[in-house]
């Protein structure tokens, strides 16, 4: 089970550095096409990057993780909301904030002995 946590919460760590900070670091045009299309200036591209770097690193330190996730759920919450306001696809781009934040949630819950506890499946 902690294996299996850690593995996913692996996999989301390198896709949000890899696929979403890293392109935003650099001033990809990957990443200024999304950018504008949901209204935000180019101006705010390496604010976000930096940003998404600190939750990733926060979340898959296990100090710290309780308080990555927290603050990627935050950083997820306002991207559903932005491409929500703009009418993007439900489900492919509307809703990858919920799906990746629920992996995010799932995968520390599995690494993570004492948020089990406290959020048991079962009593």
């Amino acid at each position: 089970m902690i294996r299996t946590g850690w593995v996913l919460s692996a996999l989301v760590t390198l896709f949000l550095l890899g696929a979403s900070a890293a392109p935003k670091l650099i001033n990809s045009p990957l990443a200024l096409e999304p950018l504008e299309v949901v209204g935000w200036p180019a101006k705010y591209l390496l604010l976000i990057g930096i940003i998404e770097v600190v939750c990733a690193v926060l979340y898959i330190i296990p100090r710290t993780a309780l308080l990555g996730a927290v603050l990627m759920t935050a950083l997820l919450g306002a991207a559903l909301a932005a491409n929500l306001r703009v009418d993007n696809p439900l489900f492919s781009h509307t809703l990858f904030s919920i799906y990746l934040g629920t992996l995010a949630w799932v995968a520390l819950w599995l690494r993570e002995p004492k948020l089990r506890a406290l959020f048991p499946l079962t009593r």
